[in-house]
């Protein structure tokens, strides 16, 4: 994470971007719409698993197997084959996140150590599971081809983003949740999953804020629903840390709320036409 932000808060100065305010009062007006939805007052616990399934059925596709949602729904054995163990990492992924919220700003880098854990589970590498990568360590990340920092750097930028967590911010929730995910794809501080954390982190920032407490608005859906080619464009943006490379990382991770808020509303529906 590169800008010219302020000391005092950074993330604040980064929701001054030109067109990051109009990406998260689009993404505010598109939760309250779906938080209305008159399916919601009798059956919200029904829309939180479903935008749960979905949303870790697409982290999975991101991060390479790309199943068809009716085949999550029907498996039950994700352990037997490579594409198998991704979409079983993001449905225990997506399980956990929502245990670990009163967590979150107090201690981060237990939850990001949390969700390795729970993601790598079963895996080849149990030394390295659950703590940041050593110095020499390798990394599997599919889809993200960017130079791998150094363990020294990570170890730093890490402590950095956990103390901007604890210390809080005045920024709004889109900017802190883009913020949380891009730097973890940057870091991929850990050997193994980090593309599936870094989303599951932005799902408890969404949570945890209060623009999305009941966890309807799968994020995930709109990152994948976007395209992993649109996906790494806007995250050469983060990396550039230019304004306009931030506010174009931002401005994605919006769209892909509004298109997670547009799944769950899909869903709405369907439950009130007694179609699903």
């Amino acid at each position: 994470m590169s800008t010219n932000a302020s000391p005092a808060d950074p993330l604040a100065t980064l929701g001054t971007l030109p067109g990051v305010a109009d990406s998260v009062d689009s993404v505010r007006k598109a939760v309250d719409r779906v938080y209305g939805h008159r399916v919601m007052r009798r059956r919200s616990n029904e829309i939180t698993s479903e935008a749960a399934l979905r949303g870790a059925r697409a982290s999975a596709a991101l991060s390479g197997a790309d199943w068809a949602l009716e085949e999550v729904r029907r498996r039950t054995d994700f352990g037997s084959e490579p594409e198998a163990r991704t979409v079983g990492a993001a449905l225990r992924l997506t399980a956990e996140a929502g245990q670990l919220l009163s967590i979150w700003r107090q201690s981060p880098l237990r939850v990001l150590a949390r969700l390795h854990l729970v993601a790598a589970s079963g895996s080849d590498t149990a030394e390295a599971v659950g703590r940041p990568r050593l110095s020499g360590e390798p990394v599997e990340e599919p889809l993200i081809e960017a130079p791998l920092p150094g363990a020294a750097e990570v170890a730093g930028r890490l402590d950095g983003l956990a103390e901007l967590i604890i210390t809080g911010s005045s920024a709004p929730a889109l900017v802190t949740a883009a913020v949380v995910h891009g730097e973890l794809l940057a870091l991929r501080p850990f050997v193994s999953r980090n593309g599936l954390v870094a989303r599951a982190a932005e799902r408890i920032v969404l949570i945890g804020s209060g623009l999305d407490p009941k966890s309807i608005c799968p994020a995930e859906v709109g990152h994948a629903e976007q395209g992993r080619a649109a996906y790494t464009a806007a995250f050469e943006g983060y990396l550039s840390g230019t304004p306009e490379g931030m506010a174009a990382w931002i401005a994605h991770c919006g769209r892909a709320v509004e298109l997670g808020v547009r799944e769950s509303t899909a869903v709405c529906e369907a439950l009130q036409r007694g179609a699903a």
